[in-house]
């Protein structure tokens, strides 16, 4: 079980569960740290020509914010990627705006302003200007995706 009961009958987490569910189990004053990451403290925050990027990682995931001002079709950065699409399970959240994927099968999905999300890898995602949206990944499967976007970028800003 992943959870224990103390004298009061009330339940906490197991200690030796802490570490997969991304927790520092300090057990002098029974305190637990959780892991975090915001929008304004990111490790990487960028301006990416339509919008704006602030990501960081936490417990083996990439968390990535992203606002966008224009609207934004991958499609060109996936280029590459097994059929062109992206390889990376994402789950997330859309504060504003309206983020749609594009399925392997060409069906389609919508997600709007208060939508939790997640999406299988084979998709291709659009977004309408003024769209904020956070991105969870699991950090390996992201890093080639990732390197497949920026090379294209860097393609892109060379032809210009």
């Amino acid at each position: 079980s992943a959870r224990s009961s103390d004298e009061d009958g009330d339940f906490t987490p197991c200690p030796e569960r802490a570490p997969f569910l991304g927790w520092k189990h300090v057990f002098q004053r029974e305190e637990h740290v959780m892991p975090k990451v915001s929008k304004d403290t990111s490790a990487r925050i960028e301006d990416i020509g339509i919008g704006t990027l602030s990501q960081d990682f936490i417990a083996g995931h990439e968390v990535s914010f992203l606002s966008f001002r224009e609207a934004g079709d991958l499609a060109p950065l996936l280029k590459g990627l097994p059929d062109d699409l992206c390889s990376c399970p994402h789950w997330g959240y859309v504060s504003a705006g309206r983020i749609t994927f594009t399925h392997r099968d060409g069906t389609t999905e919508s997600f709007a302003a208060g939508d939790v999300f997640h999406v299988d890898p084979g998709h291709c995602p659009v977004t309408e200007p003024g769209t904020d949206v956070i991105f969870i990944s699991p950090e390996d499967q992201v890093a080639v995706v990732n390197a497949v976007i920026e090379a294209n970028m860097a393609a892109m800003a060379s032809a210009h």
